[in-house]
C-alpha cells in the first residue's frame, strides 16, 4: 500500500484529525485499514487508537483515552522512525506526553500537540 496525504482517504482522515474531528478521522482510516495488509494494517489501527483517544477526552473519558494510547504505543512503537511518510519517532514522542500527562492527572497538552508529521 502506498501511502499518499494529499488524497483519498488518507488525506480526508488527516484533514478531519488536525481540525479536532476525531470521530470522523477514525472513520476515514477506518475504511482503509479494513481492506489493508500488514504492515501498513496495524500501522493504521495505531493510528486510529490515537484518534479513538481524543474523541474519548473530547467525551471526558480520561481512563479510556489512556488505555487506547497504552495500546497505541504498543502498535506504533514497532515501527521504524518513519513509516508511510509520517514520523513515527515524533508521534510515539507526543503519544507519551499525553499519556504521562493523564497518569498524573495533570493539564494535558493541547489537542492538536500529537502531531501526524506526514
Amino acid at each position: 500500500m502506498q501511502f499518499d496525504w494529499t488524497e483519498g482517504a488518507l488525506a480526508e482522515g488527516l484533514r478531519h484529525y488536525r481540525a479536532g474531528e476525531f470521530f470522523a478521522a477514525h472513520e476515514s482510516w477506518e475504511s482503509l485499514w479494513l481492506v489493508a495488509q500488514e504492515p501498513e494494517k496495524m500501522f493504521l489501527q495505531g493510528l486510529i487508537q490515537v484518534t479513538a483517544a481524543f474523541h474519548h477526552l473530547q467525551r471526558n473519558n480520561p481512563l479510556g483515552a489512556a488505555r487506547l494510547f497504552e495500546r497505541a504505543l504498543l502498535r506504533l512503537e514497532r515501527y521504524p522512525a518513519s513509516f508511510g511518510s509520517v514520523s513515527v519517532a515524533l508521534l510515539c514522542e507526543d503519544i507519551r506526553a499525553w499519556s504521562r500527562a493523564l497518569e498524573m492527572g495533570a493539564p494535558p497538552p493541547h489537542f492538536g500537540s500529537v502531531r501526524i508529521h506526514t
